[in-house]
């Protein structure tokens, strides 16, 4: 999936970002907090800032840690609700991480990794 465009409402607390099939043509949004989108819309605009924040902290632990971002995983919608994992290289293993789509999201833009989306989701959610 590749990250298609970022909503922004100052107004709102919720707002939306659209994910859409790399080598296809559904889409589907997924509602997100502000910090999470201002974060991930900076990533894409290449604003940085003068002191590491959250998901340039949680990428240099990862590296430090000796692991490597492979990708991001959205893998489950329960009741209105994603869920995705962090799946990190260490040591020849993948390593899963629980984690909110829209912080997976910005760890991936940060990184440049891949987001997938579980088969099943995209059938469901994907217009």
């Amino acid at each position: 999936m590749e990250l298609m465009r970022i909503i922004i409402n100052e107004n709102s607390d919720q707002q939306i970002l659209f994910l859409k099939e790399v080598e296809g043509d559904r889409m589907f949004p997924i509602v997100i907090g502000v910090f999470e989108a201002k974060a991930i819309e900076r990533r894409v605009k290449n604003e940085t800032a003068p002191r590491p924040l959250t998901h340039d902290l949680l990428a240099s632990t990862i590296e430090l840690l000796g692991g490597e971002l492979q990708d991001i995983f959205i893998n489950e919608l329960r009741d209105h609700t994603y869920f995705a994992k962090l799946r990190i290289r260490r040591d020849g293993e993948i390593i899963e991480v629980d984690s909110r789509p829209s912080d997976a999201i910005a760890l991936a833009v940060t990184v440049d990794v891949p987001i997938y989306v579980a088969p099943d989701i995209i059938d469901e959610v994907g217009q």
